[in-house]
């Protein structure tokens, strides 16, 4: 077995210590440890995490592998610090089967610079008319304990009751992608001053707001779990407080570039920035930050969503909505939470790793940095400053919002159960 010995680095941003990492497992965490018959990585007081942990990756494979594929995605989930990515169930054909999201494992984890755990379909064909095979999609080699729609509402309150009393019997969650359709006929943006201006059709918050609102009762009643990706307004927040007040087993997530991005940036029309659900306002930004840094919401979730070139290079209404964000989701969390003062390295590390793989079920992910546990680990350089250049990333899409945008921090090593994914900044 290798051993590696991480030598003076700041343990969740804390004290400086060295980690012993020993075949699979850290061996030791203490100071001065000997590295004999060790390879030494010299962090110089870098920040070590456990490997992040993203709940919401589409990674493509099978059927649009021109987007992206299950190895060029996880590279760029090794390379932006994560070692367990979940994948979206809209693939062609959806993963709404025991079949198809057994595929998805098992590329995972031929071809996988981290481990991939399918999430499986709502219902069939994402259209939401049946409920798709989700007890035998928990007990596939795949065990999913993840079920959502997303890319389409479950807007049928009667199948997202069953949904949700099915899956109370296996300790499953529904993640719903909150979404009203009639409510977004023809939206193009965040309905609001920008949108008028602009004459674009608006997506107003209420289409999000009342999902989550009918979700959450809904899940009381139940008396399951309900997560909500991608949220996006400060209305929603609200609710999901309210909701948390009450004891209601709801649990939220935000995206990177809905704390950092506002629907000001649509002015220049490039399709780079139309995403689903849309950039919103400054006001609804900085609600999401205060969220996040109090726990109403749980986690970071990339939503990375690949497209090839022609899907985005082409006039806004024609657009895909979308971002890819594996390879930059640390770096926008470093600058709009950990240098705004609103969390700090020990947040960092529950909002992205030990909260998500908690939600999702991951094992031997999002585990503290000690003796014994597996060596999922992430090491980072937060004084790093760079631009963002496409061309650097290993995903196999390019429609990134931060081109040529300085971002802070840099994963320097991403280690997979003791095996080194990234050195010194680049894929191993």
């Amino acid at each position: 077995m290798s051993k590696i010995l991480i030598r003076g680095a700041k343990v969740l941003g804390g004290d400086v210590q060295d980690v012993l990492i020993n075949g699979e497992t850290i061996a030791e965490v203490g100071t001065g440890l000997s590295a004999e018959g060790a390879t030494v990585v010299e962090a110089d007081g870098q920040i070590l995490l456990p490997g992040l942990v993203d709940l919401h990756t589409h990674l493509r494979e099978p059927g649009r592998e021109d987007s992206e594929t299950v190895l060029t995605g996880t590279r760029a989930a090794a390379s932006g610090g994560y070692t367990a990515v979940f994948a979206m169930a809209n693939t062609h054909p959806v993963a709404d089967t025991a079949g198809v999201v057994e595929q998805v494992y098992r590329l995972g984890r031929e071809h996988g610079y981290c481990d991939v755990q399918p999430i499986g379909a709502v219902t069939v064909g994402l259209e939401g008319k049946k409920l798709a095979e989700l007890g035998a999609m928990h007990d596939s080699a795949a065990g999913v304990t993840v079920f959502s729609d997303d890319g389409k509402c479950v807007d049928d309150a009667v199948i997202m009751r069953r949904a949700l009393e099915y899956v109370k019997a296996f300790g499953g969650v529904v993640a719903q992608h909150a979404q009203e359709p009639r409510l977004t006929e023809g939206a193009q943006m965040n309905e609001g001053v920008v949108s008028a201006e602009l004459g674009l059709g608006g997506w107003p918050a209420v289409a999000e707001e009342s999902i989550i609102a009918r979700d959450v009762l809904l899940a009381e009643h139940v008396g399951s779990r309900v997560h909500i990706c991608h949220l996006s307004t400060a209305g929603s927040v609200e609710i999901v407080r309210w909701a948390k007040s009450r004891g209601i087993d709801v649990t939220a997530e935000v995206t990177p570039h809905h704390l950092l991005l506002t629907d000001e940036l649509v002015r220049s029309y490039d399709p780079v920035y139309k995403v689903n659900p849309p950039l919103r306002t400054e006001k609804d930004v900085l609600a999401l930050r205060e969220a996040l840094a109090d726990g109403t919401i749980d986690i970071v979730a990339t939503d990375h969503a690949p497209h090839p070139h022609e899907d985005k290079d082409c006039e806004w209404a024609a657009a895909a909505m979308g971002m890819v964000g594996l390879e930059t989701a640390l770096s926008v969390v470093q600058q709009t939470m950990v240098e705004t003062g609103l969390l700090d390295w020990a947040g960092v590390a529950d909002r992205m790793s030990f909260a998500p793989a908690r939600i999702g079920r991951a094992k031997g992910h999002g585990r503290p940095v000690s003796a014994g546990e597996p060596a999922n680990l992430t090491l980072v350089d937060p004084a790093y400053r760079g631009v963002v250049d496409p061309a650097d990333f290993a995903s196999r899409s390019r429609n990134t919002p931060y081109e040529g945008r300085e971002l802070p921090g840099r994963v320097t090593h991403t280690f997979l159960r003791g095996r080194a994914t990234v050195v010194d900044g680049k894929l191993a």
